[in-house]
């Protein structure tokens, strides 16, 4: 008999013991978790410690909301680095194509976007800096091959734009413009 109540004892020492008090101040012990709505102290027999559980959890919850914004703010940063990357690998390309034809590109036809100083009208579309760096260059390229532009002297994205949509405007040395959509340089 004695050692079923030590062992009942026992069980209890370390279940703990739980003061739950409501909304109008009323206050009661119990041996398991208090309902969500109620105050929750957990208090330890052993060394007479309590511990404030809705503290606890406010503190636990708002470590987990500083993590998570962590999280969030160190992949917008590596998806930045990467639009960065792709954007300027595209601009590369464009270099070296006027570079390696000066007499169908003037110097300054695809001027390269700097992603942290972008013109107002391409800063509406910076999530797809590398798309519009790539179709300038599908542009220009489509109206040197009409055989009407001998030289281009610049190729932008237009004001005519939207964001389901690019326009394309191409101006060369004869005078003449063109302009392309998206639809079109990508097909």
């Amino acid at each position: 008999m004695l050692f079923i109540l030590g062992s009942l004892f026992s069980i209890c020492t370390f279940a703990g013991i739980y003061k739950c008090t409501d909304i109008n101040g009323k206050t009661d012990y119990q041996s398991k978790p208090c309902d969500p709505e109620r105050k929750t102290v957990q208090i330890n027999i052993k060394t007479g410690s309590s511990t404030e559980l809705d503290q606890e959890k406010q503190k636990q919850d708002l470590a987990k909301k500083e993590q998570d914004e962590s999280l969030e703010q160190e992949q917008t940063l590596k998806k930045h680095a990467q639009l960065k990357q792709d954007a300027l690998s595209e601009s590369a390309k464009n270099q070296f194509l006027i570079k390696n034809n000066p007499e169908k590109f003037s110097a300054f036809s695809i001027p390269p976007y700097d992603l942290d100083q972008l013109p107002d009208l391409i800063k509406n579309y910076q999530t797809r800096l590398p798309d519009i760096e790539r179709l300038r260059r599908q542009a220009a390229e489509k109206a040197l091959a009409s055989n009407q532009c001998i030289r281009v002297e610049a190729s932008e994205l237009d004001g005519k734009s939207t964001k389901r949509s690019f326009v394309f405007s191409v101006s060369c040395s004869s005078g003449k413009s063109f302009y392309f959509t998206e639809q079109e340089l990508t097909r």
